[in-house]
């Protein structure tokens, strides 16, 4: 097996040249570098990858860590994140914190203990004084909307943009009597989510436009398609009228809309149907969903970045950094616009 020393002695060179080539360092002439990538071909010289890395002192892997693996949205995510990465020379692993605590502590402990460079991680449960763990020499960058006693990396969406922007425009396609699904009124500053924030949202496109923005039309609800069919079953239940319904997530939209029919509930005749996520799936469904698109790309861009500067030593220690992603309505068939007369 060729070592760096014949790749060197073939190319005529120092065996530091070769090592400035493989590494990409700069100052190496043009026409030495291919010289030595050119005796790299000719022995089948490979890389000891594992050995590079202990003498970096780096594993090339990041760690992504989503509450569930089976949403689609966190699917999307995963493999944004793993494209993204690769384009920087690292590897994605993925694990599963179940939204809960527990789980996300073991996935920054695993992440430290398996020596990843660094963690990327939706946090559904750690949150206030817990900045210290997200603050540690294991550079982590947090999504979701979490507020933090000191300052950490982080990418959020606008989710308080997005719930309004989905209400009005269910009011201005010509509904008047909007509820939510999966929605959850916050009981403080700690307890904020993606519920809370999207039934901010809610509350604030209702009032905005001037339609009732009564809480008890919010119903909480599993992110689930079960979420969205049991939702629906509540509210008629309750007698709420309804004939706009804006779900906090597009798995719920899709559970709510076969509910709809179930009940002889047209959409969008009946009811207008907006989601949040704008995941594959709405496109399909038919109707077609509406649905909240949050920048996802530009969000796993910011992210990504912002890890593997840190693990490259490119920022200093108190840089921390927080980057919210933009909304935007992706406007389909459960919300054809009908005549208010």
């Amino acid at each position: 097996m060729a070592t760096m020393h014949d790749v060197a002695r073939r190319a005529g060179v120092s065996v530091m040249t070769v090592s400035n080539v493989i590494n990409e360092r700069p100052h190496v002439r043009a026409a030495t570098r291919e010289r030595v990538r050119a005796a790299i071909d000719e022995l089948g010289y490979a890389v000891n990858a594992t050995a590079r890395s202990l003498r970096q002192g780096r594993t090339g892997v990041i760690c992504l860590a989503v509450p569930e693996i089976d949403r689609p949205y966190f699917g999307i995510l995963a493999q944004l994140v793993i494209e993204r990465a690769a384009t920087d020379g690292f590897e994605v692993v993925i694990e599963q914190t179940g939204a809960a605590r527990a789980g996300e502590l073991g996935a920054l402990a695993h992440s430290r203990l398996r020596s990843y460079d660094g963690l990327i991680i939706n946090a559904v449960r750690l949150a206030g004084a817990d900045a210290a763990l997200l603050r540690s020499e294991l550079p982590v960058v947090v999504l979701g909307e979490r507020a933090y006693a000191e300052p950490v990396d982080r990418v959020a969406m606008d989710n308080v943009a997005g719930g309004a922007l989905a209400v009005r425009h269910l009011v201005d396609s010509g509904r008047r009597s909007v509820a939510m699904i999966g929605g959850r009124m916050s009981s403080g500053p700690a307890d904020i989510d993606a519920a809370t924030e999207r039934a901010r949202g809610f509350l604030a496109g209702a009032a905005e436009r001037g339609v009732d923005a009564d809480p008890r039309r919010i119903v909480e609800s599993d992110f689930s398609l079960e979420g969205g069919r049991d939702g629906v079953r509540r509210l008629l239940e309750a007698g709420i009228a309804v004939d706009g319904l804006f779900c906090a997530t597009d798995l719920i939209a899709i559970g709510a809309v076969r509910a709809l029919a179930d009940h002889g509930l047209r959409v969008p005749v009946d009811v207008g149907v907006v989601g949040f996520d704008d995941v594959p799936l709405a496109s399909f469904t038919t109707p077609s969903l509406t649905s909240v698109a949050p920048d996802r790309i530009g969000m796993v861009d910011a992210a990504v970045s912002m890890v593997v500067a840190r693990i490259r030593g490119e920022r200093a220690d108190a840089d921390y950094r927080e980057v919210v992603g933009a909304m935007a309505i992706i406007e389909r068939e459960s919300t054809a616009t009908i005549d208010p007369n």
